[in-house]
């Protein structure tokens, strides 16, 4: 297996470069042979990781073998409690099914992704088109459902609805990304995209100002939380009216 540059050299905050050599390595032992590729993906992978982010990996494996994930279990527990790691096991043989299932995300994952260790099996692996409208659509719908109950539940405390709206960003910057490519004028980054998509939905300066501040500090002056939320549950219809226009036009 080819071994890649350590996540310790990279742009990684300090505390999150040795934790993933360590998980690294610990897969290695335990899992052996049957790793097939550590992948990782999102934020992490594009140098802009917050303090309240996870670290997302992918590890690839030819089978998922009882034994050897009990092996590393507390390696897995470690580095979730120092870095907020979180691991998403595949099968080599799922990647094709999984891919047109979560679209979205996998298509991000092509975008935005470091391989720590193994082959980059993620290279040639594309969600089809079809796949990922309706993922799309999907993506955004679930976005708005969860929005709304959100708002009604913790909106008394705004502190925790500037939560909600940082927590809202990363799904919408990746739903922007994949849009922008099915309309055939790829972004630079999942935040290029957003901002992009979101200026021609007549989103202002001011409000993505805000929604960048609350992502960042998940905190918003007072009165700010809940007109901002709502204006995103617009945002949210408009880009899925978007996504439905290029179903039709591709039926």
């Amino acid at each position: 297996m080819a071994m890649n540059p350590s996540p310790s050299e990279s742009s990684l905050p300090a505390q999150v470069g040795p934790v993933l050599d360590e998980l690294v390595g610990a897969a290695r032992t335990a899992l052996a042979d049957n790793l097939r590729s550590v992948v990782l993906f999102g934020s992490a992978a594009e140098g802009q990781l917050r303090a309240t982010s996870d670290v997302n990996l992918i590890m690839v494996l030819r089978c998922f073998e009882r034994a050897q994930v009990d092996g590393l279990r507390e390696a897995l527990r470690m580095a979730h409690a120092a870095a907020r790691v979180a691991v998403m096991f595949v099968l080599e043989a799922e990647l094709p099914v999984a891919a047109e299932a979560f679209a979205v995300k996998f298509a991000d994952i092509g975008r935005r992704r470091r391989v720590l260790y193994g082959e980059d099996v993620f290279a040639r692996l594309t969600p089809s088109r079809e796949a990922q409208i309706q993922r799309l659509k999907q993506v955004l719908v679930n976005l708005t459902l969860r929005l709304r109950s959100r708002y009604a539940l913790v909106s008394l405390r705004e502190a925790q609805l500037a939560v909600v709206l940082a927590d809202a960003v990363g799904p919408l910057r990746a739903a922007a990304a994949a849009m922008l490519e099915l309309e055939g004028q790829p972004a630079a980054s999942p935040k290029v995209a957003f901002v992009t998509v979101a200026q021609s939905l007549g989103v202002t300066g001011e409000m993505l100002a805000q929604l960048s501040e609350a992502r960042e500090t998940s905190a918003l002056p007072a009165g700010v939380a809940g007109t901002v939320l709502f204006r995103l549950l617009e945002l949210a219809g408009q880009m899925r009216g978007r996504v439905e226009r290029l179903g039709a036009h591709a039926a």
